[in-house]
């Protein structure tokens, strides 16, 4: 299950959004970032459309774009955002500042994404064995809210957007205990109880 969310990445004091679908990062985050640590830095604003305009910027948009299809997408609106795949990312950052193309690889390398999605499996998965041993289905989507929270507070995440690779890494865990046990136990309240502490003290 990937239900879409804008996860909150750190990069250089500042925060960009990236879409948990389909990977993309928000461009204009990113100048933001970029426009600040230029400033600090006794720099001149960085010229997206001088960028965006440049035949070798053009060159490689259509060279991914017969790959991957559209790259850069924009909404619209007052605020009109940009949206562009994690390659343009790397090559706008690298035209804003050196560092900033440092940190967007080692966004690259780190599994969030990953196992931000894993977690959306699991949770499908956990709910349908739930589901299966419960007594009072017309009132399950209250005791499935319950466990939700049960399972951020045990995770200690006030925002699954926000959550670091760890924390996601123990709601998988703890999605998985769940569903297995509640088809061994066959008591909801046992197998939610035990699969948390299964999974915190392991």
């Amino acid at each position: 299950m990937k239900t879409e969310v804008f996860l909150k990445r750190s990069l250089l004091n500042g925060t960009i959004r990236q879409s948990s679908v389909t990977e993309f990062f928000s461009i204009n985050d990113l100048l933001l970032i970029g426009n600040k640590y230029r400033v600090i830095n006794e720099m001149k604003f960085f010229n997206y459309d001088s960028w965006y305009n440049s035949s070798a910027t053009q060159e490689f948009i259509s060279e991914l774009q017969s790959q991957f299809g559209d790259v850069i997408k924009s909404k619209k609106g007052r605020k009109g955002e940009r949206w562009a795949h994690p390659f343009i990312i790397i090559d706008l950052a690298l035209a804003i500042d050196p560092k900033l193309k440092v940190e967007m690889y080692k966004w690259m390398y780190d599994e969030l994404l990953k196992y931000r999605n894993d977690s959306g499996d699991s949770y499908k998965k956990m709910c349908g064995a739930l589901y299966e041993n419960c007594n009072h289905k017309t009132t399950f989507h209250k005791s499935i809210s319950k466990t939700a929270l049960m399972i951020r507070q045990a995770c200690k995440v006030n925002n699954w957007q926000t959550a670091t690779e760890e924390q996601l890494k123990l709601r998988d865990k703890i999605h998985d205990n769940i569903s297995l046990l509640s088809d061994v136990l066959r008591d909801n309240n046992q197998a939610i109880r035990f699969g948390i502490s299964k999974a915190i003290n392991n």
